[in-house]
C-alpha cells in the first residue's frame, strides 16, 4: 500500500520531559500487568523506570516517554517485575496478576519449533511451509491482541511472519472495511501499530460481511492467492507462516465464513479464545479427518475490554482519523481538488431493477453528486474497471465537498503526491471528521 502517510512515533521523548501534576508511579509484580484505557479527550504518556515490560509482545525502552493516543486500549505486562510512570488521566486502569501470558508464550514456543523444523527441511514446497495460525472467538475475546503478541515474539526471534486481517469491523492494519495482509519484520509498534507501506489491501467497503457475502469471500480468496504467489518466491516468509485475525462472528453465516477462511488459507492451527464449547465441538467435527489441522482452546484474558456498539463506531471513526493524521496527529493531511472527469467512481454489487435481485460482484459506475460528501473512497490499482475486484488498493481519500456547478471534487488525502489512479471504489464507509 503505497499511497499513505508514513511515520514513526515522533512524540517519544527522553526522560528529561517535565512532569505534570498527573504523573504517578506504578510498581508491577512479576508476571502481572496494568490494563489501560486512554480517555477520548487527551493522550497519555508512559515510561519505564526499572525492569522490562512489553505491550502486544513488544518490549518498551527504558526512560523514554511514549505517547498513546485517545481511546487506545492496551496492557503493560512484565515477566520479572517493573516500575513505570504514567502522565495523564485514564478512562480506566487496573493491575492484575491473573493473565494467560504463560499459555500464550507456550503457543509461540511451539510455533518456533515448527518454524525451525521447516527451516532445516529440504523437502517439497508443502513441507517447507511454516505454521498458519488462525485465531477465532467471540467479539472482544482478545483475538487481535493475541495476534500482535505472536507476531511480535516471532519477529523478535528473527522470523518474518505474515499478518492477515479479515476483521472488517475493526481492522488492525489500515482503515475498517478492508481485507489485508502485511509482513511483520519487527515487533509491533505499541503506538503506531502494524506496518502499512508494504501491505496488500483489498477494499470491501463495508464494516459487516452481510452487506455482500459473496464479495467478502471472493476478496478472502484473492488475498490468499496473492500470498501464495509471494510465498512461492519468498522462502523466508513461507517458512515464517501466517497469523490470521478474524471477525467476532462465530455462529450461523459467521461460522461458515470462518470455515471458508480456515480452508482458503490452509490453516494448520486454529486457536479458539474463551469458553466457546459449542464452537470447539463444531470445529473438531468439521476437521476430524484433517490430521494437519490442530485445534487449541485457550482462555481469554480477564482484562479484555468490552466495547459497546457506539464505542465501536467511535473506534472506526478514530481509525480513519489515524490513517490521515497519524496515531498522535503527527502527519499532515492534504486538501486537493479534482475535476469530475479525473475521477471514475465505482461500486461493487448492483441492484437489478426489474427483478429487485442483486449481482454481488457487478461493477457499477457511481454518479458524482453530493451523496459522495463524507464518504471514504479507495484508490484502486486496477487499469480497467473490470479489474477492480482482483486489484489491491493504493490508499484512500475522503470526500469533503462536491461542487456541481464547477464540476470539481474536494478531497483529503495522506500524501502530497499525485493520485496513482483515476479509478476509485465506493462502499458504505463514511467518516465524520472531528
Amino acid at each position: 500500500m503505497s499511497y499513505c502517510g508514513l511515520s514513526m512515533n515522533s512524540d517519544a521523548t527522553t526522560a528529561s520531559t517535565e512532569f505534570s501534576p498527573q504523573v504517578r508511579r506504578v510498581k508491577l509484580e512479576k508476571q502481572s500487568e496494568i490494563r489501560i484505557h486512554v480517555t477520548q479527550i487527551s493522550p497519555l504518556k508512559l515510561r519505564i523506570l526499572h525492569g522490562q515490560v512489553e505491550i502486544f509482545g513488544s518490549e518498551l525502552p527504558r526512560n523514554v516517554w511514549l505517547t498513546f493516543p485517545p481511546l487506545q486500549q492496551f496492557a503493560v505486562f512484565t515477566w520479572y517485575g517493573a516500575t513505570l510512570e504514567i502522565d495523564g488521566v485514564t478512562e480506566t486502569d487496573n493491575t492484575s496478576v491473573e493473565t494467560p501470558m504463560v499459555s500464550y508464550l507456550s503457543v509461540h514456543n511451539s510455533l518456533q519449533v515448527q518454524r525451525h523444523r521447516v527451516t532445516s527441511s529440504t523437502r517439497d514446497y508443502v513441507s517447507s511451509q511454516g505454521p498458519r495460525v488462525i485465531i477465532v472467538g467471540d467479539t472482544d475475546s482478545g483475538k487481535s491482541t493475541l495476534a500482535k503478541m505472536l507476531l511480535s515474539w516471532a519477529a523478535k526471534d528473527g522470523c518474518k511472519p505474515t499478518f492477515v486481517d479479515l476483521n472488517i469491523g475493526q481492522s488492525s492494519i489500515t482503515i475498517p472495511g478492508t481485507i489485508a495482509a502485511t509482513s511483520v519484520e519487527m515487533p509491533v509498534d505499541p503506538v503506531e501499530g502494524l506496518p502499512l507501506h508494504k501491505a496488500l489491501v483489498h477494499y470491501f467497503g463495508h464494516t459487516t460481511a452481510t452487506n455482500n457475502l459473496k464479495l467478502y469471500k471472493y476478496l478472502v480468496e484473492e488475498l490468499a492467492r496473492e500470498l501464495e504467489a509471494e510465498f512461492a518466491i519468498k522462502a523466508e516468509s513461507r517458512r515464517s507462516g501466517m497469523v490470521i485475525d478474524t471477525m467476532g462472528w462465530t455462529s450461523g453465516l459467521g461460522y461458515q465464513l470462518l470455515l471458508h477462511a480456515i480452508r482458503t488459507f490452509n490453516a494448520s492451527l486454529i486457536i479458539v479464545l474463551g469458553q466457546e464449547t459449542e464452537l470447539v465441538y463444531d470445529l473438531n467435527k468439521a476437521f476430524k479427518f484433517k490430521k494437519n489441522v490442530q485445534i487449541l482452546n485457550l482462555e481469554r484474558s480477564s482484562g479484555v475490554f468490552s466495547r459497546y456498539s457506539d464505542f465501536r463506531k467511535m473506534l472506526r471513526n478514530n481509525s480513519i482519523q489515524r490513517y490521515f493524521s497519524g496515531a498522535t496527529n503527527n502527519l499532515t493531511a492534504y486538501t486537493k481538488t479534482a475535476k469530475f472527469t479525473d475521477m471514475q467512481v465505482y461500486r461493487i454489487g448492483a441492484l437489478i431493477e426489474k427483478s429487485r435481485s442483486t449481482e454481488p460482484l457487478r461493477i457499477t459506475p457511481v454518479l458524482i453528486d453530493k451523496d459522495l460528501v463524507n464518504t471514504v473512497l479507495a484508490i484502486s490499482y486496477a487499469k480497467q474497471p473490470h479489474h477492480i475486484i482482483s486489484s489491491i488498493v493504493a490508499g484512500f481519500v475522503y470526500i469533503t465537498d462536491v461542487d456541481l456547478g464547477e464540476e470539481r471534487i474536494t478531497y483529503l488525502c495522506p500524501s502530497a503526491a499525485d493520485l496513482p489512479s483515476k479509478i476509485f471504489i465506493m462502499g458504505t464507509l463514511t467518516w465524520h471528521k472531528t
